[in-house]
């Protein structure tokens, strides 16, 4: 299937690349969005990132099942950092209001839509290395590399990112418990 869709769009055929763009332009919205909280701008980068997957879709490879899906998710995720970056330099958030480190929170007592908003609500610094982290799958040294930071330095985003979580997610459960 993913093969036969890349093929029509090769060919430059409409219905394809409509169809393309109406299979994964709600995921890759929500994977921009992990990284971008202005949702004017998300809908620019996905624009651009739309394009760049139509007049590149030569380079790309099939590998099999899913892989159209992993290639498209590259693009948006590099095209976000690229918007991030020309913002000026990533702003790295150093200080966190202290709280002792307590256990993780239940995420199975918020809502999705909730906890992506929470995300989106990160200082830029903690949200683009906590996205890399999670979901990238990124090492702390390729994250650095990426961004042009210390390799400690995205350990340390992503602590404070998980700790400013874990808060926001204990204040929701404690503002919506029923019991």
């Amino acid at each position: 299937m993913e093969q036969d869709l890349v093929r029509k769009v090769l060919q430059h055929d409409k219905a394809a690349m409509k169809t393309l763009y109406g299979q994964y332009v709600g995921y890759l919205t929500a994977v921009c969005a992990r990284y971008i909280p202005d949702d004017d701008s998300v809908k620019d980068i996905l624009q651009e990132a739309f394009i760049k997957i139509f007049q590149s879709m030569d380079r790309f490879t099939y590998r099999g099942e899913g892989s159209l899906k992993a290639w498209m998710t590259r693009i948006v995720v590099n095209d976000s950092l690229k918007a991030l970056r020309r913002k000026k330099a990533l702003p790295l958030v150093e200080t966190l209001p202290d709280r002792p480190d307590e256990e993780e929170p239940s995420f199975d007592a918020v809502p999705l839509p909730v906890i992506q908003g929470m995300i989106r609500k990160l200082p830029d610094g903690y949200r683009t290395v906590f996205n890399l982290f999670v979901f990238e799958d990124k090492s702390h040294k390729e994250i650095a590399s990426l961004l042009g930071i210390k390799e400690n330095s995205s350990a340390s985003q992503l602590h404070h990112a998980k700790a400013l979580l874990a808060r926001w997610i204990k204040d929701y459960i404690r503002l919506h418990d029923n019991g």
